[in-house]
């Protein structure tokens, strides 16, 4: 089981590496046993989530608050709700407020059901509390593996 976690708003040149190296990492692994968790966010957590569903694989959704989907971008809506449809099991953490302790406890979830952590991530600390470093730095201190993701040289904006 992977689990995934990323920077969003990713420039078109980065997005196009990141998505072919997920593509390439699910192609890997093949469909059977292919389990892939997401709180598919927009960017990466969405892009993985794609993968895995378009390759056979087995789609868990970890929903940080009961108001996460409100506080996503209005454009990435339909995408979150097909997502949700085709999600074989939907893990919650109880939480309201689509916050940055509801993301945090959403990572948390996710690590605490994975074998490996895919990180998209260009190894700077969080900007905010339960950013992508903060999940990252969860899997260490819980012993999960942790994959990085990132083109050499790229920036984030």
């Amino acid at each position: 089981m992977w689990g995934i976690t990323g920077h969003r708003g990713l420039s078109p040149e980065v997005e196009a590496h990141v998505r072919a190296e997920l593509a390439e990492l699910v192609d890997a692994t093949g469909a059977e046993g292919l389990v892939g968790i997401s709180c598919i966010a927009d960017g990466p957590d969405t892009w993985f989530a794609q993968t895995v569903v378009a390759h056979g694989g087995r789609l868990e959704v970890v929903a940080p608050a009961t108001e996460y989907r409100e506080s996503l971008p209005a454009w990435h809506h339909p995408v979150y709700d097909e997502l949700m449809a085709r999600a074989a099991d939907v893990h919650h953490t109880g939480l309201r407020e689509s916050d940055s302790r509801a993301h945090q406890a959403g990572s948390e979830i996710m690590v605490g059901l994975v074998d490996q952590l895919i990180a998209v991530w260009d190894g700077q600390p969080a900007r905010g509390y339960g950013g992508t470093a903060d999940a990252v730095a969860y899997a260490h201190r819980v012993g999960v593996p942790v994959r990085i993701v990132w083109p050499e040289g790229a920036i984030r904006d």
